[in-house]
């Protein structure tokens, strides 16, 4: 079975039947050029490199497959760039809560709540929520953020900020209450 003819802008994961060439080969071929794809993205050599590392090493652990691409190449430029883009985002959405922390009026210690022996406790259940809800719940209660700052920060919607503090809040609730329920024992010294 002969491969479509090659066309730069179409589809890149088009499988070829011919058996991949080395990984090596391929790597040594690509990294140069990858990488620099990768700091025209960036502009910072340590971010490309390790944007190049992660995409070659995905590529790696999958090679059966995407070796056998027509175009392997461009499913590791692809992977580079669409990672580029989750980079800038990321510190987008880190360099907007500096400035907005930044720009919060300084004041005494009373500005944030005061860390006690009961807050550690609730701060250990929070940890023990679902990573995304541990989020929302520390920004929402500790950073006293909105709804809407949340969804920035974090860079998910209004909804999933609003499900998440739900489904935390829920969790915490059930969590404390099994912690203050007395604990009865019956006369033998055996729980019921």
């Amino acid at each position: 079975m002969s491969s479509p003819p090659s066309d730069p802008t179409g589809p890149v994961l088009v499988a070829v039947e011919d058996a991949p060439e080395p990984f090596e080969e391929f790597f040594a071929r690509e990294i140069r050029s990858v990488t620099g794809l990768a700091y025209s993205l960036t502009g910072s050599m340590s971010d490309a490199e390790e944007l190049a590392q992660v995409a070659f090493t995905d590529a790696f652990r999958d090679w059966d497959r995407i070796g056998r691409l027509e175009r392997p190449g461009a499913w590791v430029r692809r992977a580079v760039a669409n990672r580029a883009v989750s980079r800038r985002r990321r510190l987008g959405t880190e360099a907007r809560a500096v400035v907005r922390l930044a720009a919060r009026p300084k004041g005494s210690s009373g500005d944030q709540p005061e860390i006690t022996s009961a807050s550690n406790q609730l701060f250990a259940l929070i940890r023990n929520l679902p990573a995304r809800q541990a989020q929302v719940v520390a920004l929402h209660y500790w950073e006293q953020c909105s709804v809407a700052e949340i969804a920035e920060i974090l860079g998910i919607s209004a909804g999933t900020v609003k499900t998440c503090l739900h489904r935390g809040r829920a969790t915490l609730a059930e969590r404390l209450r099994a912690d203050t329920e007395p604990h009865h024992t019956s006369a033998s010294g055996a729980q019921p």
